[in-house]
This record gives structure tokens, C-alpha cells and sequence, in this order.
């Protein structure tokens, strides 16, 4: 069974840092490609950041040139450091893999940023 946990959310002002963890049991992540989702209070769940098994990253056009994924191998863990934050980037982050049937959502961590 995929266990997922994300950390590191919190409160910050526009501008600031926050670098969002996830730690997992039941699957690799260096074996699959790993996303970084985040949902807003009413609005769908949307992809943000991707990281391939080979090491490639991919981001939405909302977060390109703010947020960097990577991975920690050894640790079967996924960042996301997220930089020059604003308002809109609130929401709850979840991390996952890219796979159409998948379903065992963590509990995500919220973040919020302050104008």
C-alpha cells in the first residue's frame, strides 16, 4: 500500500521561501515520474511540477522560473523548493505519481501566502 507525506507547508509573506517535502512508502520514486499537485479552496487539483525517473523536471507556466522539484534517492524523498511566492500560489500541496489510476492521496500541507 503507497503511503504519502507532505511537510515542510506553513505561512509566509509574498516573496518569501518554502521548501515542501515528501516522504513515501510502497513505491519508489526513483522509479516513476513524481509530481507536485496543489488545490486551491474551490478550484480543481492542478500539476505543478513533474520530475522524471531520469532526472528531468518539468513545470507549469504559473511556477516556471519560481519552483524547483528534485529527489533524494537514497531517501525516497521529493522537494519542492518554492521561491518568490505569492498570494495565488495558496493552497494545499500533495505530491504523486503521474499515473491515471492512482489514489492514495497524502494529506498534503498547507500553504499559505500573505499579500
Amino acid at each position: 500500500q503507497v503511503q504519502l507525506v507532505e511537510s515542510g507547508g506553513g505561512l509566509v509573506q509574498a516573496g518569501g521561501s518554502l521548501r515542501l517535502s515528501c516522504g513515501g512508502s510502497g513505491i519508489i520514486f526513483m522509479f516513476n515520474t513524481m509530481g507536485w499537485y496543489r488545490q486551491a479552496p474551490g478550484k480543481q487539483r492542478e500539476l505543478v511540477a513533474h520530475i522524471t525517473p531520469a532526472g528531468r523536471t518539468n513545470y507549469a507556466d504559473s511556477v516556471k522560473g519560481r519552483f524547483t522539484i528534485s529527489r533524494d534517492n537514497a531517501k525516497n524523498t521529493v522537494f519542492l523548493q518554492m521561491n518568490s511566492l505569492k498570494p495565488e500560489d495558496t493552497a494545499v500541496y500533495y505530491c504523486a505519481p503521474l499515473l491515471t489510476s492512482f489514489n492514495s492521496w497524502g494529506q498534503g500541507t498547507q500553504v499559505t501566502v500573505s499579500s
